[in-house]
């Protein structure tokens, strides 16, 4: 089953979500429209909420409630994008210019903060406390995420675990998000919504690992973004983590400074030979692995259906992809 097969498995579901999103960006300020449409049609997978209904019909869900979780958590998703654009003061996603370097960082920021406030707008119409305590709960974490990379940045002392850490505050929590309330909605007992918001935690992971390891190998037309981007940022991600670690003398050297002294490209051939050398692409993409086979045992508890399967083999595409 590839991704198309999964999306497709959604397809209903999907194109309710996607109905319900163009209506809910609608606003009475021209530019709130403009740039909010801009960005939520760029071409994203919508992976988060093909999750929540992947998940939700997995767990045997048949209300209506997940299709609006599904919009609510995209509508998260790109109010960080857009904020994480201004903070890594980005011209290039999904191939296309950000949103701030088209209207400016004021106008990116502000429209982000439109889309937290709609979300929670929507999360009071879903009317499940629940639902509200996890959303809640998450874009809080997910803050918090963003203030512990900016912390790492320039700092080539950051370990692989506070990396972990940021990777679990900042990506792998909408997903576990995402999947906890299928499993809420559905009303499974307490230890198998734990179950499932594993899997959303592993997956996740991975999802943020592979990102990692297509930043140095990647193409910029597969990635639709710049090779190198997050070494250009001063943020020392997995890879490089590992090869500062794997390194001694002049390598280590070059490194360190990249990191810490970051904004130009002039190394970025030579680091990307360090990093080969010192097999750390091949070490994350090892660690990416282990997060997927850990979300495919976290959805031992449900019952074998079209859904289940669908849930495993997208854990299997997250380390597969190449964009």
């Amino acid at each position: 089953m590839d991704f198309n097969s999964i999306y497709k498995l959604a397809s209903s579901d999907m194109e309710a979500v996607n109905s319900l999103i163009q209506r809910r960006l609608q606003s009475e300020v021209v530019l709130v429209n403009q740039l909010s449409a801009y960005i939520i049609n760029s071409g994203g997978k919508r992976l988060r909420p093909l999750l929540a209904l992947l998940v939700a019909r997995a767990c045997g869900y048949k209300g209506e409630h997940h299709v609006d979780v599904a919009a609510i958590v995209e509508f998260i998703h790109t109010a960080t994008l857009l904020h994480d654009d201004v903070v890594d003061e980005s011209d290039l996603r999904r191939g296309k210019e950000t949103a701030n370097n088209v209207w400016g960082n004021q106008a990116a920021v502000l429209v982000g903060d439109f889309l937290y406030s709609r979300s929670f707008e929507m999360m009071v119409d879903v009317g499940e406390m629940r639902v509200m305590e996890i959303l809640a709960n998450t874009t809080n974490t997910i803050a918090e995420g963003e203030v512990l990379q900016l912390l790492n940045c320039n700092d080539a002392d950051t370990s692989e675990a506070r990396y972990l850490e940021v990777i679990y505050s900042k990506t792998a929590k909408l997903f576990e998000a995402a999947c906890l309330i299928g499993a809420v909605l559905a009303g499974l007992p307490e230890e198998e919504q734990a179950s499932i918001a594993s899997y959303g935690t592993h997956l996740g992971t991975a999802f943020q690992l592979v990102d990692d390891i297509l930043d140095y190998s990647a193409s910029a037309e597969e990635m639709g973004k710049n090779i190198g981007d997050d070494l250009a940022e001063g943020k020392p991600t997995l890879p490089l983590i590992v090869a500062l670690q794997r390194s001694s003398g002049d390598d280590a050297t070059l490194i360190r400074k990249a990191i810490e002294e970051p904004g130009s490209e002039d190394n970025l051939a030579s680091i990307l030979q360090i990093i080969s050398a010192t097999d750390s692409l091949s070490y994350t993409r090892e660690k990416a692995e282990l997060e997927v086979n850990m979300a495919i045992e976290s959805l031992a508890c449900l019952e074998d259906n079209e859904f289940k399967t669908a849930l495993e083999e997208l854990a299997r595409f997250t380390t597969s992809r190449t964009y």
